[in-house]
């Protein structure tokens, strides 16, 4: 695991089901199931510096439970509505927004992969399409359309994509297809036109809705997702970044369902976030495959 210096974004502190983090000038508490350690810095210091701490309802979910978004912010200190972080390697410009179930628009153990998305999208000849599945606030969209690919952003949510496109604009980046759908019935469609992309980018929750009620679950449909997603891969070059979020599958899952479905031994590996207490934080297990 590469570490990238990024002086708009800090780990603190962890432990206790918590993170302390400072997002440019703001400091924020949120909660974060995988910190099981003792935090290194005192409760004190905590509040002492944050600007605000997302707290949740544990009268109807355990804190320990990762899909728990019930809660609220507390503020300790004067706080702007929304911000723009920067992360200057890949000319990303992206708002944090403090969202009523404690998310803040980005996920900031991605950075690895942005800079994995941009070599592959690099490597092509001429401009690569690119398809980004469950893209939330679009960085991973962004990165690829900077490096010269033809981006489909797909996201269930339309809120989510709008804020894409606002993070695309203060980016300067190219224009992006964005689409409002169900990540598998958009594949099936795809597939039956014929539709060909040298890049796809699967970022699947461990649980979502789509824009019509459909229901996903990832350990239940994530081998007919890929299994599509295949179909519909350029075979001469093309990438695939799969990543799994839901606490408890192991990268050789991932491993095993791409070779099954694309027939290429990939990579797999953590995404760490970083903290000078020593105390880093996975977050994620990506998989990824290529071919030149």
């Amino acid at each position: 695991m590469q570490q990238f210096s990024w002086p708009d974004y800090e780990l603190i502190d962890s432990g206790n089901y918590e993170k302390l983090e400072r997002f440019g000038k703001y400091v924020l508490i949120r909660p974060e199931p995988q910190a099981l350690w003792n935090r290194t810095l005192s409760e004190q210091a905590w509040k002492d510096k944050a600007h605000a701490r997302f707290e949740r309802d544990h009268t109807k979910k355990s804190h320990r439970d990762v899909n728990n978004e019930n809660g609220g912010w507390k503020f300790y200190k004067n706080i702007p509505t929304n911000w723009i972080i920067q992360y200057q390697p890949l000319k990303l410009q992206l708002k944090i927004s403090l969202t009523s179930f404690g998310h803040v628009g980005v996920f900031v153990e991605q950075i690895e992969n942005w800079h994995f998305i941009d070599e592959q999208v690099r490597s092509f000849s001429t401009p690569p399409k690119v398809l980004n599945l469950f893209a939330y606030t679009g960085a991973a969209s962004i990165v690829a359309a900077q490096a010269g690919a033809d981006v489909t952003h797909l996201d269930a949510v339309k809120n989510v994509v709008t804020w894409a496109n606002e993070n695309r604009q203060v980016s300067n980046a190219p224009e992006i297809r964005w689409i409002v759908d169900d990540a598998l019935k958009y594949v099936k469609r795809q597939r039956n036109k014929g539709a060909i992309f040298q890049g796809i980018i699967i970022d699947p929750p461990a649980y979502g809705r789509g824009p019509g009620g459909e229901k996903w679950v990832l350990e239940e449909n994530i081998n007919e997702l890929i299994e599509h997603c295949s179909k519909i891969i350029d075979k001469e070059h093309f990438f695939v970044l799969l990543n799994l979020y839901s606490m408890g599958l192991s990268g050789t899952i991932g491993i095993n369902l791409l070779k099954s479905h694309f027939g290429v031994q990939g990579k797999w590996g953590e995404n760490l976030v970083f903290s000078e207490t020593g105390f880093n934080l996975p977050l994620c297990t990506w998989v990824r495959i290529d071919r030149s």
